[in-house]
């Protein structure tokens, strides 16, 4: 068993300077669907409490997620595990938190990493069985930054740089495989019909894992009070509203990291070359863990520091990865800051902090305000350069060294228009045509998203049938499961599918009619949707065999027929299936027909399942709607899955219904009604 001592006497000298925790003053109550609503004196004591309550749903993926951050998940996952393990050290976040972090974290949020901290300790202390490698142990506000930062170089597309390098294949290829993105919408009174304001906080992302999210109320006497949801880990709603304003993030994919070819000296080692001096990389070496036998070893990975940022050595010279997160460390507070901000110009005063470095954000408030920003860490770099692939490093003319100001991102503040949209395309396409920004205002090396995607050609669609909304339209929008018609995917072209005539195939053609006659639906139902999920399935493989531009051929889509035509018959016996049949929404024992197909409004990404089926393992996740009225906001809410991930949780699972239904459950922030309706009050130990 693991002692108490073992795991708190290291970070004792944090508790002397913040005060060792009073749980007896939080109290953690849950609702009728096991979600955490957390009452608490100060922040730091909601952190703990947090802290306790996502432990016990989840322990183990938050620590699967600090193991990933201090480069220990191969402690317990192996090989597979190592990748992850050198791009935790590669990055430099121990020097960067030596540097920085006392400097630049205010004494306010050190209190609150330190509360969280203590929270996980004492879940630990008390819950040593559930412990996944002592190594973790004890949390501490170092091994939070870690994995934050680790987050945060991963959102930046360091990692595929990373990748890339070490497979010794550095070209770019740009982003038009399948968007994992998310929606945001909101709506103002020059928009609605009964003048109240609107958000949609829509996310796609994994359904399980470090990145899936977890739900959660959050009420202090300092100021907080937020209903949202976070990554395992996180001391702070990630995505959510509090009684004045509400937020939600999409992925955006403008250009903020950069690769740096080194030029090394002719004759010697490990110096290379910037303007007219030589200087000398600095040595590092990432630490892994390999287990023979059961029994632990330490290997490890050489990897360099120069002064373009972590470098890399493959078979065609030294490469370095530069991008502005590996440079800074106050996301985590600005999330925290952007929890307790009560109108829009405190939040765009928190967005000042430039902590985030990425992110779509879609914004609403009480106010009848509405703002969308394509946010983000974005370098001012030097003309003349192709920026989107790799640069030289062999002067300090391409060494950028600061980022654009807020204010100079595309971002829509009070559109005329009385909405802005978001679904991971072009910021240059947000609202309607008199409010967006103007591309030719903003440098193409910027790198920002110039496409539609069929879910925003969808949403603009759906939003422009309507002079005005009511609240059962704004809902209709979120939950539609329609592609446009026609639809083109922004990552590949499949249109030859509806030119094929099916007298010309008629080994396929009942399949082949079946997704011609198709209204575009993906809905659960559906046989057309069923027939076309099926070849989606079929023809991944064929993806990457193509080459750019990925254009499907018809003999290429006729072999997918035809395997799609096999697989029905072989494991369902017919040639109609609906797609609910094909696609389940499953955890446990639990299986569920499911609606929705990549690149619709309500997107699900699915995988190998059993008896010919797939299951969904990433799309809708999260969903919150927000509408702000003259007596308050309301909200209303539902998850994949639900709120524990324990198999004998009655919360495993409960929220699945709803889900598949297109429902969801009631929020408040009416503390009465929580108390009064809870199934469980308690405090943390």
């Amino acid at each position: 068993m693991l002692k108490y001592s073992s795991i708190v006497l290291a970070p004792l000298l944090c508790i002397q300077m913040f005060g060792q925790i009073n749980s007896k003053n939080i109290e953690i109550v849950r609702d009728a669907y096991g979600v955490p609503h957390i009452f608490s004196k100060t922040d730091a004591e909601l952190a703990y409490g947090l802290a306790w309550a996502h432990a016990e749903d989840d322990f183990k993926t938050i620590q699967q997620a600090y193991l990933a951050g201090n480069g220990l998940l191969s402690d317990v996952e192996g090989k597979k595990a190592y990748g992850i393990d050198l791009i935790s050290q590669f990055i430099g976040s121990e020097r960067l938190f030596e540097e920085k972090f006392d400097a630049e974290i205010s004494p306010a949020y050190k209190k609150i990493l330190e509360g969280y901290s203590q929270g996980l300790n004492r879940y630990a202390e008390t819950h040593p069985e559930e412990i996944l490698s002592k190594r973790l142990f004890p949390i501490t506000p170092r091994k939070m930054f870690l994995y934050a930062q680790l987050q945060l170089f991963v959102s930046s597309k360091g990692d595929y740089w990373v990748k890339n390098i070490l497979k010794n294949t550095i070209e770019y290829t740009p982003e038009k495989d399948e968007v994992k993105g998310s929606n945001t919408f909101g709506f103002n009174s020059a928009k609605t019909k009964d003048g109240n304001t609107y958000l949609a906080i829509n996310t796609h992302q994994p359904l399980d894992g470090p990145t899936s999210w977890y739900e959660v109320h959050l009420c202090s006497e300092e100021g907080t009070d937020i209903i949202g949801a976070l990554f395992a880990g996180s001391p702070s709603v990630l995505i959510g509203a509090n009684r004045n304003l509400a937020w939600a993030h999409t992925v955006n994919i403008p250009d903020k990291t950069d690769v740096f070819k080194l030029e090394m000296h002719p004759q010697k080692k490990k110096f290379y070359r910037v303007d007219d001096e030589y200087l000398k990389l600095q040595k590092h070496k990432a630490k892994l863990l390999v287990r023979i036998l059961g029994i632990p070893f330490k290997v490890s990975k050489k990897y360099f520091e120069s002064i373009y940022g972590p470098t890399l050595k493959n078979d065609s010279g030294y490469y370095a990865v530069r991008t502005p997160s590996l440079f800074e460390v106050k996301a985590l507070e600005q999330w925290w800051r952007m929890n307790k901000a009560k109108n829009f110009t405190e939040f765009y005063n928190v967005l000042k902090m430039k902590g985030l470095p990425g992110y779509n954000i879609g914004y609403a408030d009480k106010n009848d305000t509405l703002f969308y920003i394509s946010n983000g860490l974005i370098p001012k770099r030097a003309p003349g350069y192709d920026w989107a692939n790799v640069v030289p490093g062999n002067t300090k003319k391409t060494l950028w060294t600061t980022t654009y100001a807020v204010e100079e991102l595309p971002q829509v503040v009070q559109p005329q228009s009385g909405y802005f949209y978001n679904a991971n395309h072009s910021p240059f396409r947000s609202s309607d045509a008199v409010d967006n920004p103007n591309e030719d205002s903003f440098s193409k090396d910027m790198g920002f998203e110039t496409y539609d995607n069929n879910r925003s050609t969808r949403l603009k669609q759906l939003i422009d049938q309507h002079l005005k909304v009511d609240y059962e339209d704004f809902k209709k929008i979120k939950y539609d499961h329609r592609f446009p018609n026609p639809f083109h995917y922004n990552w590949m072209d499949i249109d030859s599918l509806f030119m094929m005539s099916p007298k010309d195939h008629p080994k396929v053609a009942g399949i082949l009619a079946q997704i011609q006659d198709w209204d575009r639906s993906a809905s659960a139902d559906s046989y057309g949707a069923g027939a076309y999920g099926i070849l989606y399935h079929k023809l991944r493989k064929y993806y990457r065999q193509i080459p750019e531009p990925k254009i499907f051929t018809t003999d290429i889509l006729y072999k997918g027929l035809l395997e799609t035509k096999e697989h029905m018959t072989q494991y369902f016996g017919s040639e109609g299936v609906k797609l609910g049949d094909y696609q389940k929404l499953v955890r446990g024992d639990k299986e569920l027909p499911i609606f929705g197909l990549p690149d619709v409004i309500t997107s699900m990404g699915s995988t190998d399942f059993k008896e010919g089926k797939t299951k969904v393992v990433s799309g809708e996740s999260y969903i919150e709607l927000v509408k702000f009225t003259p007596t308050g906001v309301e909200i209303e809410s539902v998850i994949s899955y639900g709120s524990s991930d324990h198999p004998d949780s009655k919360h495993y699972s409960d929220q699945m219904e709803l889900y598949a239904q297109f429902k969801t459950k009631k929020m408040t922030f009416d503390k009465e009604k929580i108390y009064q309706e809870a199934t469980r009050i308690y405090q943390p130990r």
